[in-house]
């Protein structure tokens, strides 16, 4: 595997660069709501870097043509903003890279539009345990696996199915760079991780069978059966004692707004 070890200033760029995500990525949970759009999202997302003096990772990326992807309830990743309105009860994920300092982070987050049922907050709460738990086991000499297993572990437990095509990945200099960071256990590799390493850990799973298509416009992946997906993603560093989450999103949990 060809890993890009960063430096401790880069590391501390790309910490920047991940604060100004979670920002913008809290501003844009605070507004999404019943009746908006998600390209208006994604036009916000845009001021928002200008404001903050960054870039976005995504577009242009093979031509993706937004900043954000924007999956709402079986839309998997990879989906391009539209005009098609949110609805009161929609799952959203809003996936976002930004550039700083020539240096790229990445995250996701998965929300409630307006008020969601009990099944879409158990969905969003697996997704953000999941992710949890492969953090708390991140830090040098840890094999790739012991992450995996702990994802693949906490959704299956909760009865979901990983999508295993869709994975994790080193991140920083390039957008997607080694190591590879699978959500299932039997596809990881056994490298160990080490300090000056940056990866972006991302659940990605269906409530209901794993199988996926991606549709007519060669971006938007969605499940085969029609059931929901959820997607959430921070990326860390691998420190001598542990790791660090560079892509914080502070006080988030208010946005998941009332569930039914």
């Amino acid at each position: 595997m060809n890993i890009t070890y960063k430096s401790p200033a880069e590391i501390a760029s790309m910490k920047i660069g991940g604060q100004i995500l979670g920002k913008i990525l809290l501003e844009l949970a605070k507004m999404a709501c019943p009746g908006m759009t998600t390209r208006h999202l994604d036009q916000k997302a845009r001021e928002l870097l200008k404001q903050y003096g960054a870039k976005a990772s995504f577009l242009g990326y093979h031509g993706f043509p937004g900043v954000l992807c924007t999956p709402v309830n079986e839309e998997v990743v990879h989906t391009i903003p539209n005009e098609r309105p949110l609805k009161d009860g929609d799952l959203l994920t809003l996936d976002f890279g930004v550039i700083y300092d020539d240096l790229h982070t990445d995250s996701a987050i998965s929300i409630g539009i307006g008020k969601i049922d009990g099944k879409k907050k158990k969905l969003i709460q697996t997704a953000e345990t999941a992710l949890a738990a492969a953090i708390s086991k991140a830090g040098p000499g840890i094999p790739v696996k012991t992450l995996s297993h702990e994802i693949q572990k906490t959704i299956e437990q909760n009865g979901y199915s990983v999508i295993r095509e869709l994975i994790g990945h080193g991140v920083g200099k390039n957008l997607h760079e080694d190591p590879p960071i699978p959500n299932f256990e039997a596809d990881a590799p056994d490298f160990k991780l080490r300090p000056g390493m940056t990866i972006a850990i991302e659940p990605i799973f269906s409530a209901g069978k794993r199988g996926i298509k991606t549709l007519e416009d060669n971006w938007n992946i969605v499940t085969m059966d029609g059931s929901l997906a959820i997607q959430v993603e921070h990326s860390i560093a691998i420190t001598e004692k542990g790791c660090e989450v560079l892509t914080k999103r502070e006080a988030l949990d208010p946005v998941y707004q009332n569930f039914a």
